[in-house]
Protein backbone atom coordinates (compact mmCIF):
# COMPACT_ATOMS: atom_id res chain seq x y z
CA UNK A 1 0.00 0.00 0.00
CA UNK A 2 1.29 3.87 -0.98
CA UNK A 3 1.82 5.20 2.11
CA UNK A 4 0.08 8.38 1.20
CA UNK A 5 -2.97 6.46 0.51
CA UNK A 6 -4.55 5.05 2.99
CA UNK A 7 -7.18 3.08 1.80
CA UNK A 8 -9.82 0.52 1.80
CA UNK A 9 -12.09 -1.60 0.20
CA UNK A 10 -14.77 -3.67 0.82
CA UNK A 11 -15.53 -6.47 1.91
CA UNK A 12 -12.50 -6.27 4.57
CA UNK A 13 -9.58 -8.74 3.37
CA UNK A 14 -9.69 -10.65 6.71
CA UNK A 15 -8.56 -14.58 7.22
CA UNK A 16 -12.07 -15.09 7.73
CA UNK A 17 -12.31 -18.30 9.44
CA UNK A 18 -13.70 -21.76 7.78
CA UNK A 19 -16.40 -23.73 9.10
CA UNK A 20 -17.78 -26.87 8.90
CA UNK A 21 -21.16 -27.64 8.64
CA UNK A 22 -23.03 -30.74 8.03
CA UNK A 23 -27.14 -30.52 7.29
CA UNK A 24 -29.25 -33.49 7.95
CA UNK A 25 -32.81 -33.83 6.19
CA UNK A 26 -33.39 -36.65 9.16
CA UNK A 27 -32.39 -39.66 6.55
CA UNK A 28 -29.28 -41.57 6.97
CA UNK A 29 -28.33 -40.40 3.75
CA UNK A 30 -29.17 -37.20 3.74
CA UNK A 31 -26.72 -34.77 4.57
CA UNK A 32 -24.73 -31.58 3.37
CA UNK A 33 -21.82 -30.80 3.83
CA UNK A 34 -20.74 -27.18 3.42
CA UNK A 35 -16.90 -26.01 4.28
CA UNK A 36 -16.60 -22.26 3.51
CA UNK A 37 -15.70 -19.34 5.36
CA UNK A 38 -17.93 -16.96 7.67
CA UNK A 39 -17.68 -13.73 9.82
CA UNK A 40 -20.26 -11.21 10.55
CA UNK A 41 -22.38 -8.91 13.50
CA UNK A 42 -19.10 -6.64 14.13
CA UNK A 43 -18.48 -5.36 17.23
CA UNK A 44 -15.93 -2.85 17.48
CA UNK A 45 -14.61 -0.59 19.93
CA UNK A 46 -11.00 1.47 20.42
CA UNK A 47 -9.80 0.98 23.40
CA UNK A 48 -6.22 2.35 24.79
CA UNK A 49 -5.25 3.28 21.21
CA UNK A 50 -6.26 0.69 19.91
CA UNK A 51 -9.24 -0.96 17.83
CA UNK A 52 -10.67 -4.86 19.09
CA UNK A 53 -12.93 -5.87 16.38
CA UNK A 54 -15.10 -9.47 17.65
CA UNK A 55 -17.00 -11.16 15.21
CA UNK A 56 -19.10 -14.48 15.13
CA UNK A 57 -17.39 -17.87 14.64
CA UNK A 58 -13.94 -17.03 14.41
CA UNK A 59 -12.21 -18.53 17.43
CA UNK A 60 -10.52 -15.09 18.44
CA UNK A 61 -11.02 -11.84 17.50
CA UNK A 62 -8.82 -8.87 15.13
CA UNK A 63 -7.02 -5.93 16.37
CA UNK A 64 -5.88 -2.61 14.10
CA UNK A 65 -3.77 0.92 15.46
CA UNK A 66 -5.34 2.80 11.95
CA UNK A 67 -8.50 0.73 10.61
CA UNK A 68 -6.35 -0.21 7.47
CA UNK A 69 -4.19 -3.28 8.87
CA UNK A 70 -5.85 -6.21 11.11
CA UNK A 71 -3.76 -8.81 12.98
CA UNK A 72 -5.75 -11.67 13.81
CA UNK A 73 -5.46 -13.02 17.82
CA UNK A 74 -6.51 -16.42 18.43
CA UNK A 75 -7.93 -16.95 22.07
CA UNK A 76 -9.21 -20.48 23.89
CA UNK A 77 -10.89 -18.27 26.66
CA UNK A 78 -13.92 -17.32 24.68
CA UNK A 79 -16.65 -19.36 23.74
CA UNK A 80 -15.99 -20.19 20.19
CA UNK A 81 -19.01 -20.86 19.14
CA UNK A 82 -21.83 -18.71 20.19
CA UNK A 83 -22.76 -16.13 17.84
CA UNK A 84 -23.01 -12.53 17.68
CA UNK A 85 -19.94 -11.51 20.31
CA UNK A 86 -20.77 -7.94 21.83
CA UNK A 87 -17.63 -5.94 23.18
CA UNK A 88 -17.96 -3.10 24.69
CA UNK A 89 -15.49 -0.71 28.10
CA UNK A 90 -16.82 -0.50 30.90
CA UNK A 91 -15.00 1.49 34.06
CA UNK A 92 -11.93 1.13 31.96
CA UNK A 93 -11.58 -3.09 31.08
CA UNK A 94 -13.34 -4.53 27.99
CA UNK A 95 -16.20 -6.93 28.89
CA UNK A 96 -17.15 -9.40 26.21
CA UNK A 97 -20.36 -11.50 26.32
CA UNK A 98 -22.43 -13.25 22.92
CA UNK A 99 -25.48 -15.36 22.62
CA UNK A 100 -27.04 -18.67 23.91
CA UNK A 101 -31.24 -19.26 23.06
CA UNK A 102 -31.48 -21.35 26.53
CA UNK A 103 -28.22 -21.05 29.05
CA UNK A 104 -27.07 -17.79 30.53
CA UNK A 105 -24.57 -16.13 29.19
CA UNK A 106 -21.45 -15.61 30.36
CA UNK A 107 -19.30 -12.33 31.04
CA UNK A 108 -15.77 -11.74 30.11
CA UNK A 109 -13.54 -9.28 31.29
CA UNK A 110 -10.04 -8.12 29.85
CA UNK A 111 -7.83 -5.37 30.43
CA UNK A 112 -5.32 -6.53 27.93
CA UNK A 113 -6.28 -8.72 25.01
CA UNK A 114 -3.08 -8.69 23.53
CA UNK A 115 -2.18 -10.85 26.36
CA UNK A 116 -5.07 -13.23 26.37
CA UNK A 117 -6.00 -12.13 29.72
CA UNK A 118 -9.63 -12.66 29.22
CA UNK A 119 -11.57 -13.56 32.78
CA UNK A 120 -15.06 -14.88 33.18
CA UNK A 121 -16.25 -12.18 35.95
CA UNK A 122 -20.14 -14.40 36.20
CA UNK A 123 -21.18 -17.28 34.50
CA UNK A 124 -24.46 -15.07 33.88
CA UNK A 125 -27.78 -15.17 35.11
CA UNK A 126 -30.22 -15.44 32.00
CA UNK A 127 -30.02 -16.37 28.59
CA UNK A 128 -29.77 -13.89 25.59
CA UNK A 129 -29.57 -13.22 21.84
CA UNK A 130 -27.50 -10.62 19.96
CA UNK A 131 -26.03 -8.70 23.49
CA UNK A 132 -24.99 -5.23 23.30
CA UNK A 133 -23.14 -3.73 26.69
CA UNK A 134 -23.36 -0.08 27.39
CA UNK A 135 -22.46 2.48 29.96
CA UNK A 136 -23.92 5.72 30.26
CA UNK A 137 -22.42 9.08 31.31
CA UNK A 138 -23.70 8.35 34.90
CA UNK A 139 -21.62 4.60 35.19
CA UNK A 140 -24.93 3.03 35.19
CA UNK A 141 -24.44 -0.49 32.97
CA UNK A 142 -27.53 -1.65 30.37
CA UNK A 143 -27.91 -4.87 28.70
CA UNK A 144 -29.82 -4.64 24.99
CA UNK A 145 -30.82 -8.00 23.36
CA UNK A 146 -33.24 -10.05 20.60
CA UNK A 147 -32.69 -12.12 18.05
CA UNK A 148 -36.53 -12.73 16.69
CA UNK A 149 -39.57 -12.46 14.96
CA UNK A 150 -42.15 -12.85 16.72
CA UNK A 151 -40.80 -11.23 20.31
CA UNK A 152 -39.46 -7.56 20.56
CA UNK A 153 -36.15 -6.06 21.23
CA UNK A 154 -35.14 -5.84 25.29
CA UNK A 155 -33.20 -3.41 27.49
CA UNK A 156 -32.26 -3.90 31.54
CA UNK A 157 -30.18 -2.06 33.99
CA UNK A 158 -27.66 -4.06 35.21
CA UNK A 159 -25.87 -4.34 38.37
CA UNK A 160 -21.99 -4.51 39.04
CA UNK A 161 -22.44 -8.34 39.17
CA UNK A 162 -24.23 -7.91 35.68
CA UNK A 163 -28.24 -9.48 37.07
CA UNK A 164 -30.48 -7.91 36.29
CA UNK A 165 -32.58 -4.50 38.05
CA UNK A 166 -36.09 -5.14 37.78
CA UNK A 167 -37.74 -6.70 34.66
CA UNK A 168 -36.56 -6.50 31.44
CA UNK A 169 -38.41 -3.49 29.20
CA UNK A 170 -39.93 -4.48 26.01
CA UNK A 171 -38.20 -1.65 23.59
CA UNK A 172 -39.12 -2.05 19.75
CA UNK A 173 -41.13 -4.39 16.86
CA UNK A 174 -41.03 -4.88 13.64
CA UNK A 175 -43.47 -2.61 11.66
CA UNK A 176 -43.77 -4.28 8.04
CA UNK A 177 -46.72 -2.09 7.65
CA UNK A 178 -44.99 1.21 7.53
CA UNK A 179 -41.58 0.28 7.34
CA UNK A 180 -40.80 -0.72 4.39
CA UNK A 181 -37.00 -1.75 4.47
CA UNK A 182 -37.98 -4.20 7.00
CA UNK A 183 -39.90 -6.19 5.04
CA UNK A 184 -38.69 -9.69 3.97
CA UNK A 185 -37.35 -10.64 0.40
CA UNK A 186 -34.75 -10.24 -2.00
CA UNK A 187 -35.08 -6.53 -3.27
CA UNK A 188 -38.20 -6.54 -0.93
CA UNK A 189 -40.27 -8.48 -2.58
CA UNK A 190 -42.12 -10.43 -0.62
CA UNK A 191 -43.17 -13.52 -3.00
CA UNK A 192 -40.86 -15.65 -4.56
CA UNK A 193 -39.29 -14.44 -7.55
CA UNK A 194 -35.92 -15.63 -6.68
CA UNK A 195 -35.78 -19.28 -6.19
CA UNK A 196 -32.55 -19.43 -3.85
CA UNK A 197 -34.71 -17.37 -1.23
CA UNK A 198 -37.58 -19.81 -0.74
CA UNK A 199 -36.16 -21.46 2.16
CA UNK A 200 -36.32 -17.96 4.01
CA UNK A 201 -39.29 -16.69 2.87
CA UNK A 202 -40.84 -20.31 3.94
CA UNK A 203 -39.08 -19.89 7.33
CA UNK A 204 -40.13 -15.99 8.23
CA UNK A 205 -43.51 -15.93 6.91
CA UNK A 206 -43.28 -12.42 6.07
CA UNK A 207 -42.07 -11.70 9.67
CA UNK A 208 -38.96 -10.18 9.63
CA UNK A 209 -36.14 -10.50 12.30
CA UNK A 210 -35.44 -8.09 14.48
CA UNK A 211 -32.06 -8.16 15.96
CA UNK A 212 -28.64 -6.73 16.29
CA UNK A 213 -28.94 -4.30 19.05
CA UNK A 214 -26.32 -1.24 19.58
CA UNK A 215 -26.83 1.18 21.55
CA UNK A 216 -24.75 4.81 21.09
CA UNK A 217 -24.95 8.14 23.08
CA UNK A 218 -24.61 11.33 21.30
CA UNK A 219 -25.18 14.50 22.31
CA UNK A 220 -27.38 13.50 25.09
CA UNK A 221 -29.39 11.29 22.91
CA UNK A 222 -29.63 7.28 22.86
CA UNK A 223 -29.84 5.61 19.32
CA UNK A 224 -30.94 1.74 19.96
CA UNK A 225 -29.87 1.40 16.64
CA UNK A 226 -31.35 -2.78 15.30
CA UNK A 227 -30.74 -5.08 12.06
CA UNK A 228 -33.84 -6.23 9.60
CA UNK A 229 -35.30 -7.94 7.68
CA UNK A 230 -32.70 -11.23 7.67
CA UNK A 231 -28.93 -11.74 7.39
CA UNK A 232 -29.59 -14.18 4.10
CA UNK A 233 -30.74 -11.01 1.93
CA UNK A 234 -29.29 -8.10 0.00
CA UNK A 235 -31.64 -5.87 1.62
CA UNK A 236 -30.43 -6.48 5.46
CA UNK A 237 -29.99 -3.09 6.87
CA UNK A 238 -29.49 -1.31 9.84
CA UNK A 239 -32.51 1.25 11.33
CA UNK A 240 -32.75 3.23 14.42
CA UNK A 241 -34.63 4.32 17.46
CA UNK A 242 -34.29 7.27 19.69
CA UNK A 243 -35.03 8.60 23.50
CA UNK A 244 -34.07 10.86 26.12
CA UNK A 245 -33.64 7.90 28.40
CA UNK A 246 -31.60 4.40 28.06
CA UNK A 247 -34.96 2.36 28.37
CA UNK A 248 -37.21 4.53 26.29
CA UNK A 249 -39.74 5.32 25.23
CA UNK A 250 -38.18 5.05 21.81
CA UNK A 251 -39.29 7.07 18.48
CA UNK A 252 -38.75 5.42 15.08
CA UNK A 253 -36.36 7.26 12.85
CA UNK A 254 -37.84 7.84 9.83
CA UNK A 255 -34.49 8.18 8.51
CA UNK A 256 -33.86 4.54 8.98
CA UNK A 257 -32.25 2.28 7.30
CA UNK A 258 -29.54 4.78 8.09
CA UNK A 259 -26.95 1.67 7.10
CA UNK A 260 -28.24 -0.17 3.81
CA UNK A 261 -26.34 -1.43 0.71
CA UNK A 262 -28.93 -3.54 -1.62
CA UNK A 263 -26.75 -3.28 -4.92
CA UNK A 264 -23.15 -3.55 -5.73
CA UNK A 265 -20.69 -6.37 -6.00
CA UNK A 266 -21.41 -7.02 -2.53
CA UNK A 267 -24.77 -6.47 -0.70
CA UNK A 268 -25.73 -5.93 3.03
CA UNK A 269 -24.83 -3.72 5.76
CA UNK A 270 -26.95 -5.20 8.46
CA UNK A 271 -26.05 -5.83 12.22
CA UNK A 272 -22.99 -3.85 12.99
CA UNK A 273 -21.20 -1.21 15.54
CA UNK A 274 -21.48 2.48 15.28
CA UNK A 275 -18.02 3.83 16.77
CA UNK A 276 -15.70 6.53 16.55
CA UNK A 277 -11.70 6.98 15.82
CA UNK A 278 -8.55 8.69 17.35
CA UNK A 279 -9.62 11.98 15.39
CA UNK A 280 -13.37 11.64 16.06
CA UNK A 281 -14.55 10.68 12.97
CA UNK A 282 -17.48 8.21 12.71
CA UNK A 283 -17.63 4.96 11.38
CA UNK A 284 -20.22 2.23 10.69
CA UNK A 285 -19.09 -1.74 10.29
CA UNK A 286 -21.81 -4.40 9.57
CA UNK A 287 -22.42 -7.95 8.39
CA UNK A 288 -22.21 -7.94 4.24
CA UNK A 289 -24.24 -10.87 1.99
CA UNK A 290 -23.00 -13.85 0.43
CA UNK A 291 -25.12 -16.98 1.35
CA UNK A 292 -24.24 -18.89 -1.32
CA UNK A 293 -22.60 -21.75 0.23
CA UNK A 294 -24.41 -21.51 3.03
CA UNK A 295 -27.09 -18.70 4.69
CA UNK A 296 -24.91 -17.60 6.95
CA UNK A 297 -21.74 -17.14 4.67
CA UNK A 298 -21.04 -13.48 4.88
CA UNK A 299 -17.96 -10.78 5.22
CA UNK A 300 -17.28 -7.46 7.03
CA UNK A 301 -17.66 -4.41 5.78
CA UNK A 302 -16.98 -0.54 7.14
CA UNK A 303 -18.42 2.39 5.80
CA UNK A 304 -17.76 6.67 6.89
CA UNK A 305 -20.54 7.53 9.46
CA UNK A 306 -21.76 10.40 11.28
CA UNK A 307 -24.31 12.51 12.55
CA UNK A 308 -25.95 15.67 10.59
CA UNK A 309 -26.40 18.96 12.82
CA UNK A 310 -30.45 17.91 13.22
CA UNK A 311 -29.21 14.52 14.84
CA UNK A 312 -29.28 12.65 12.24
CA UNK A 313 -27.17 9.32 12.17
CA UNK A 314 -26.10 8.29 8.62
CA UNK A 315 -23.66 6.17 6.79
CA UNK A 316 -21.76 6.84 3.26
CA UNK A 317 -22.36 3.69 1.05
CA UNK A 318 -22.92 5.23 -2.07
CA UNK A 319 -20.05 3.29 -3.37
CA UNK A 320 -19.28 0.90 -0.52
CA UNK A 321 -17.78 -1.33 -2.11
CA UNK A 322 -15.02 0.84 -4.06
CA UNK A 323 -12.07 1.90 -2.71
CA UNK A 324 -11.98 4.61 0.14
CA UNK A 325 -9.78 6.91 2.46
CA UNK A 326 -9.35 6.30 5.89
CA UNK A 327 -7.75 9.61 6.51
CA UNK A 328 -4.82 10.40 9.55
CA UNK A 329 -7.21 13.25 10.60
CA UNK A 330 -11.13 15.07 10.30
CA UNK A 331 -12.32 14.24 7.10
CA UNK A 332 -15.57 14.85 5.26
CA UNK A 333 -17.48 10.97 5.29
CA UNK A 334 -19.28 12.17 1.71
CA UNK A 335 -16.21 11.82 -0.18
CA UNK A 336 -16.47 10.24 -3.14
CA UNK A 337 -14.25 7.64 -4.48
CA UNK A 338 -10.70 8.96 -6.49
CA UNK A 339 -10.76 5.56 -8.26
CA UNK A 340 -13.44 4.14 -10.43
CA UNK A 341 -14.05 0.42 -11.19
CA UNK A 342 -12.26 -0.02 -14.87
CA UNK A 343 -13.02 -4.11 -15.21
CA UNK A 344 -17.07 -4.36 -15.41
CA UNK A 345 -18.19 -6.84 -17.90
CA UNK A 346 -14.45 -7.00 -19.27
CA UNK A 347 -13.00 -9.00 -21.66
CA UNK A 348 -12.10 -12.40 -19.94
CA UNK A 349 -9.83 -15.70 -20.54
CA UNK A 350 -8.58 -18.67 -18.29
CA UNK A 351 -5.93 -21.43 -18.53
CA UNK A 352 -9.20 -23.69 -17.92
CA UNK A 353 -12.96 -23.67 -16.42
CA UNK A 354 -15.50 -25.80 -14.90
CA UNK A 355 -18.98 -26.00 -15.82
CA UNK A 356 -21.18 -22.98 -14.99
CA UNK A 357 -18.34 -21.38 -13.44
CA UNK A 358 -17.24 -19.55 -16.73
CA UNK A 359 -14.37 -16.48 -16.93
CA UNK A 360 -17.30 -13.98 -17.42
CA UNK A 361 -18.37 -14.44 -14.05
CA UNK A 362 -15.09 -12.95 -12.17
CA UNK A 363 -15.92 -9.43 -14.06
CA UNK A 364 -20.01 -9.57 -13.90
CA UNK A 365 -19.76 -7.00 -10.26
CA UNK A 366 -21.30 -10.53 -8.35
CA UNK A 367 -19.71 -11.95 -5.83
CA UNK A 368 -22.47 -14.62 -5.72
CA UNK A 369 -21.36 -15.75 -8.87
CA UNK A 370 -17.67 -17.25 -9.72
CA UNK A 371 -15.00 -18.66 -12.19
CA UNK A 372 -13.68 -21.62 -11.40
CA UNK A 373 -10.72 -23.28 -12.62
CA UNK A 374 -11.17 -26.67 -14.10
CA UNK A 375 -8.20 -28.11 -12.45
CA UNK A 376 -7.16 -28.44 -8.73
CA UNK A 377 -3.71 -27.20 -9.42
CA UNK A 378 -1.43 -24.12 -8.98
CA UNK A 379 -0.60 -21.99 -11.66
CA UNK A 380 -4.25 -22.15 -13.13
CA UNK A 381 -5.32 -18.28 -14.26
CA UNK A 382 -7.44 -15.54 -15.54
CA UNK A 383 -7.18 -12.85 -17.46
CA UNK A 384 -8.45 -9.28 -18.02
CA UNK A 385 -8.49 -7.05 -20.97
CA UNK A 386 -9.98 -3.45 -20.01
CA UNK A 387 -10.09 -2.98 -24.13
CA UNK A 388 -7.48 -0.23 -23.57
CA UNK A 389 -4.66 1.11 -21.75
CA UNK A 390 -5.69 2.30 -18.42
CA UNK A 391 -4.29 3.57 -15.69
CA UNK A 392 -4.97 1.52 -12.53
CA UNK A 393 -4.23 2.46 -8.99
CA UNK A 394 -5.63 -0.98 -7.51
CA UNK A 395 -7.11 -4.23 -7.78
CA UNK A 396 -9.27 -6.34 -5.65
CA UNK A 397 -8.76 -9.94 -6.30
CA UNK A 398 -11.84 -11.92 -4.42
CA UNK A 399 -11.68 -15.39 -4.30
CA UNK A 400 -14.82 -17.84 -3.75
CA UNK A 401 -15.06 -21.21 -1.56
CA UNK A 402 -15.77 -23.57 -4.38
CA UNK A 403 -17.24 -27.11 -3.13
CA UNK A 404 -14.35 -27.14 -0.35
CA UNK A 405 -16.89 -29.54 1.59
CA UNK A 406 -15.81 -32.43 -0.97
CA UNK A 407 -12.04 -31.98 -0.54
CA UNK A 408 -11.48 -30.61 3.06
CA UNK A 409 -10.16 -32.22 6.05
CA UNK A 410 -12.45 -33.25 9.15
CA UNK A 411 -12.56 -30.36 11.27
CA UNK A 412 -10.95 -31.98 14.42
CA UNK A 413 -14.00 -30.61 17.24
CA UNK A 414 -17.72 -29.63 16.72
CA UNK A 415 -20.95 -30.06 18.24
CA UNK A 416 -24.59 -30.24 17.31
CA UNK A 417 -25.71 -26.91 16.86
CA UNK A 418 -28.93 -28.45 17.13
CA UNK A 419 -30.96 -31.67 15.62
CA UNK A 420 -30.57 -30.76 11.76
CA UNK A 421 -27.23 -28.94 12.09
CA UNK A 422 -23.67 -29.66 12.96
CA UNK A 423 -20.85 -27.38 12.58
CA UNK A 424 -17.55 -26.73 13.99
CA UNK A 425 -14.80 -24.15 13.33
CA UNK A 426 -11.31 -24.77 11.56
CA UNK A 427 -8.66 -23.47 14.52
CA UNK A 428 -5.74 -22.34 12.30
CA UNK A 429 -6.16 -20.46 8.86
CA UNK A 430 -5.35 -21.89 5.31
CA UNK A 431 -3.36 -20.27 2.39
CA UNK A 432 -5.13 -18.44 0.13
CA UNK A 433 -1.50 -17.08 -2.15
CA UNK A 434 -1.96 -15.19 -5.76
CA UNK A 435 -0.39 -13.38 -7.90
CA UNK A 436 -1.10 -9.93 -10.04
CA UNK A 437 0.67 -9.08 -13.37
CA UNK A 438 -0.22 -5.93 -15.17
CA UNK A 439 0.56 -5.42 -19.15
CA UNK A 440 0.12 -3.16 -21.99
CA UNK A 441 0.34 -5.63 -24.61
CA UNK A 442 -0.50 -8.65 -23.28
CA UNK A 443 3.12 -9.98 -24.01
CA UNK A 444 5.67 -7.79 -21.59
CA UNK A 445 4.16 -8.50 -17.72
CA UNK A 446 4.76 -6.58 -14.29
CA UNK A 447 4.64 -8.19 -11.18
CA UNK A 448 2.07 -5.80 -8.52
CA UNK A 449 1.72 -8.37 -5.91
CA UNK A 450 2.91 -12.03 -5.34
CA UNK A 451 2.12 -13.89 -2.51
CA UNK A 452 3.30 -17.62 -3.71
CA UNK A 453 4.64 -19.22 -1.54
CA UNK A 454 4.14 -17.30 1.84
CA UNK A 455 1.46 -18.98 3.35
CA UNK A 456 -0.70 -15.67 3.19
CA UNK A 457 -4.38 -15.98 3.37
CA UNK A 458 -5.96 -13.25 1.77
CA UNK A 459 -9.36 -14.19 0.43
CA UNK A 460 -10.12 -10.32 -0.69
CA UNK A 461 -6.54 -9.15 -1.30
CA UNK A 462 -6.49 -5.33 -2.44
CA UNK A 463 -3.39 -4.12 -3.91
CA UNK A 464 -2.33 -0.58 -4.05
CA UNK A 465 1.18 -0.24 -5.93
CA UNK A 466 3.74 1.99 -5.42
CA UNK A 467 2.95 3.50 -8.31
CA UNK A 468 -0.41 3.97 -10.44
CA UNK A 469 0.74 1.68 -13.56
CA UNK A 470 -0.57 1.71 -17.22
CA UNK A 471 -1.92 -1.46 -18.11
CA UNK A 472 -4.75 -2.82 -20.49
CA UNK A 473 -4.09 -6.41 -18.85
CA UNK A 474 -4.61 -7.43 -15.99
CA UNK A 475 -3.88 -11.94 -15.02
CA UNK A 476 -4.38 -13.50 -11.66
CA UNK A 477 -2.56 -16.72 -10.70
CA UNK A 478 -3.32 -19.08 -8.57
CA UNK A 479 -0.92 -20.51 -5.90
CA UNK A 480 -2.05 -22.67 -2.63
CA UNK A 481 -5.35 -22.06 -2.33
CA UNK A 482 -7.54 -23.76 1.37
CA UNK A 483 -7.99 -27.59 1.47
CA UNK A 484 -6.40 -27.46 -1.79
CA UNK A 485 -9.65 -26.64 -3.70
CA UNK A 486 -9.72 -25.38 -7.55
CA UNK A 487 -8.90 -21.76 -7.90
CA UNK A 488 -11.72 -19.55 -7.89
CA UNK A 489 -12.61 -16.08 -8.18
CA UNK A 490 -15.85 -13.98 -7.58
CA UNK A 491 -14.09 -10.64 -8.45
CA UNK A 492 -11.39 -9.39 -10.08
CA UNK A 493 -11.64 -5.39 -9.76
CA UNK A 494 -9.38 -3.34 -11.13
CA UNK A 495 -9.90 0.75 -10.31
CA UNK A 496 -7.88 3.75 -11.30
CA UNK A 497 -8.40 6.41 -14.27
CA UNK A 498 -9.51 6.24 -17.77
CA UNK A 499 -9.25 9.04 -20.74
CA UNK A 500 -13.12 8.43 -20.68
CA UNK A 501 -15.54 11.05 -20.20
CA UNK A 502 -18.10 11.29 -17.07
CA UNK A 503 -21.12 10.43 -17.92
CA UNK A 504 -24.07 11.95 -19.14
CA UNK A 505 -26.64 13.87 -16.88
CA UNK A 506 -29.84 11.70 -15.78
CA UNK A 507 -33.25 13.04 -15.00
CA UNK A 508 -35.22 11.36 -12.67
CA UNK A 509 -38.93 10.80 -13.03
CA UNK A 510 -39.98 9.56 -9.53
CA UNK A 511 -43.71 8.39 -8.33
CA UNK A 512 -45.44 7.14 -5.28
CA UNK A 513 -46.87 3.78 -5.26
CA UNK A 514 -47.92 2.97 -2.18
CA UNK A 515 -46.54 4.01 1.45
CA UNK A 516 -43.92 2.21 1.23
CA UNK A 517 -43.16 2.09 -2.50
CA UNK A 518 -42.41 4.13 -5.09
CA UNK A 519 -41.01 3.85 -8.72
CA UNK A 520 -37.75 5.97 -10.05
CA UNK A 521 -37.34 5.54 -14.11
CA UNK A 522 -34.76 7.34 -16.36
CA UNK A 523 -32.87 7.22 -19.66
CA UNK A 524 -29.96 5.91 -20.25
CA UNK A 525 -27.01 7.92 -19.62
CA UNK A 526 -24.01 7.59 -22.58
CA UNK A 527 -20.82 6.91 -20.65
CA UNK A 528 -22.67 5.41 -17.66
CA UNK A 529 -21.74 1.65 -16.74
CA UNK A 530 -24.16 1.87 -13.62
CA UNK A 531 -26.56 4.31 -11.62
CA UNK A 532 -26.61 5.17 -8.18
CA UNK A 533 -30.32 5.87 -6.79
CA UNK A 534 -29.96 8.44 -4.14
CA UNK A 535 -32.69 9.24 -1.88
CA UNK A 536 -33.76 10.58 1.33
CA UNK A 537 -36.11 12.97 3.52
CA UNK A 538 -35.17 15.96 2.42
CA UNK A 539 -33.27 17.22 -0.98
CA UNK A 540 -30.13 18.24 0.87
CA UNK A 541 -30.46 14.57 2.46
CA UNK A 542 -30.11 12.16 0.64
CA UNK A 543 -28.99 9.43 2.72
CA UNK A 544 -29.78 6.28 1.30
CA UNK A 545 -28.77 5.18 -1.65
CA UNK A 546 -28.85 1.77 -4.48
CA UNK A 547 -26.54 1.07 -7.14
CA UNK A 548 -27.68 -0.73 -10.34
CA UNK A 549 -26.35 -1.99 -13.46
CA UNK A 550 -27.71 -2.05 -17.16
CA UNK A 551 -31.24 -1.07 -15.61
CA UNK A 552 -32.85 2.37 -16.33
CA UNK A 553 -35.45 1.89 -13.73
CA UNK A 554 -35.80 1.04 -9.99
CA UNK A 555 -38.94 -0.74 -8.00
CA UNK A 556 -37.91 1.35 -4.78
CA UNK A 557 -39.65 -0.47 -1.83
CA UNK A 558 -37.67 0.12 1.27
CA UNK A 559 -39.74 3.46 1.88
CA UNK A 560 -41.05 4.61 5.76
CA UNK A 561 -45.35 5.11 4.89
CA UNK A 562 -45.08 8.38 7.23
CA UNK A 563 -42.37 10.48 5.30
CA UNK A 564 -42.03 12.31 2.10
CA UNK A 565 -38.79 11.66 -0.27
CA UNK A 566 -36.60 13.29 -2.70
CA UNK A 567 -34.27 11.07 -5.36
CA UNK A 568 -31.47 12.10 -7.53
CA UNK A 569 -30.01 9.30 -10.22
CA UNK A 570 -26.56 9.44 -10.76
CA UNK A 571 -24.61 8.26 -13.65
CA UNK A 572 -21.25 6.51 -12.86
CA UNK A 573 -18.50 4.89 -15.18
CA UNK A 574 -14.95 5.09 -15.64
CA UNK A 575 -14.79 8.58 -16.56
CA UNK A 576 -16.23 9.23 -12.51
CA UNK A 577 -19.83 10.27 -11.58
CA UNK A 578 -21.94 13.00 -12.92
CA UNK A 579 -25.00 13.60 -10.14
CA UNK A 580 -28.41 13.69 -11.72
CA UNK A 581 -31.57 16.15 -10.61
CA UNK A 582 -32.44 15.81 -7.30
CA UNK A 583 -36.52 15.94 -7.59
CA UNK A 584 -39.51 15.18 -5.18
CA UNK A 585 -40.95 11.91 -5.43
CA UNK A 586 -44.28 12.54 -6.51
CA UNK A 587 -48.07 11.71 -4.55
CA UNK A 588 -49.37 8.94 -4.67
CA UNK A 589 -50.84 7.17 -7.77
CA UNK A 590 -53.75 4.49 -7.29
Amino acid sequence: MRSSHRVLCNPLDLPYRYQDIRTTDGTSTGVRRSVHREAADPSVVLFRGRFYMFVSMSAGFWHSQDLLRWEYRPTAKLPVLDYAPDVREVDGALYISASRKTDNCPFFRSVDPLADDFVEVTPGTFPFWDPNLFQDDDGDVYLYWGCDNETPLYGVRLSSTFEQIGEPTPLILSDVATHGWEQVGEDYITTLTHPEQEGVLSRLQGRPYIEGAWMTKHDGTYYLQYAAPATQLNTYADGYYTSSSPLGPFTYSLDSPFSSKPGGFITGAGHGSTFQDHHGNWWHTATMRISVNDDFERRVGIFPAGFDKDGVLFCNQNYADYPFVVPDGPFDPWTPPAWMLLSYKAETTASSSLPGHAPASAADEDIRTWWAAGKREQGESLTLDLGATKTVHAIQVNLADHRLGDSATEVPEGTDWNRHIWRGVYPTHAPAETAVEVSQDGQQWTVVHDTRGTNTDAPHAFIVPDEPAPARYVRVTGGRMPFDGVFALSGVRVFGTSDSATPASVHARARRIDGRRAKIEWEAATGATGYTIRYGRHPQKLYHSWQVHEQTSLDLRSLNADADYWVAVDAFGEGGITPGEIVPVKGYVN
